[in-house]
């Protein structure tokens, strides 16, 4: 299991002028996907009304996959999280922590950087977790890691699967700029966590079942997001 450590204030410090700046960004880039990359979004129906939820995407090809992600929904804003080294970099880390999203150090295990996106969570926002932690390439969804099942499970909240296709085609790694490729998001139902008494702890086997599963809901996304791009 994959855990993180926060490297500043909590991510539960958003404001008002966030969510604006937010919605502002999302609807030109929105603008620019449907032109550009011709985006297409199949299972918003899927994404809860209220309440939070883990966003589970894959696979995770290209740079462009975050920004594509963000404008999946329409009126909710999707909070994520990030290697402390993008926020380290000057601008890139204003512009990250401006539009929601917080940094984590990957490497190291930190109960307090749980505690701090299960706030999130149940504070009623979804957060973005890739379960692949990095950018793969090829036509099979690498082995996931376990933090995103295991936020679920621990904030007792579903797990949204996306399939993310096109991505690859469209901004490749050593491309210096997005290529007008068509790009496709497809929704998954929701995977939920096991019931458990207050109280008791997440069994790691309940873990490694919803993981498994999401794998395979992943594989199933992207082979439809894929096909949906003409791959």
């Amino acid at each position: 299991m994959t855990a993180v450590r926060a490297a500043t204030a909590g991510p539960a410090a958003i404001t008002r002028s966030n969510r604006v700046f937010f919605r502002l960004l999302t609807t030109i880039f929105r603008g620019f996907a449907k032109l550009y990359l011709r985006l297409s979004v199949e299972g918003r129906e899927n994404l809860p009304l209220t309440g939070g939820y883990v966003v589970a995407p894959g696979a995770h090809r290209s740079i462009i996959d975050t920004a594509v992600v963000a404008v999946a929904p329409e009126r909710v804003m999707f909070r994520f999280m990030g290697a402390e080294s993008y926020f380290k970099t000057p601008g890139l880390g204003w512009f990250l922590r401006s539009t929601g999203g917080f940094p984590v150090e990957r490497s190291t295990t930190d109960r307090e950087a749980m505690r701090l996106a299960e706030d999130v969570l149940r504070s009623g926002e979804p957060l973005v977790v890739f379960p692949e932690a990095t950018r793969h390439n090829g036509p099979e969804v690498q082995p996931l890691k376990d933090g995103a099942a295991f936020l679920a499970a621990r904030a007792g909240v579903p797990l949204v699967p996306i399939g993310i296709g096109g991505g690859e085609r469209a901004w490749p790694k050593g491309q210096k700029l997005p290529r007008p490729r068509a790009m496709a998001l497809v929704i998954g139902e929701p995977i939920y966590p096991a019931d458990r008494a207050e109280g008791e702890r997440v069994r790691r086997s309940d873990v490694r079942a919803m993981t498994a599963q999401l794998h395979e809901r992943l594989q199933n996304l992207f082979d439809r997001a894929q096909r949906r791009v003409g791959l």
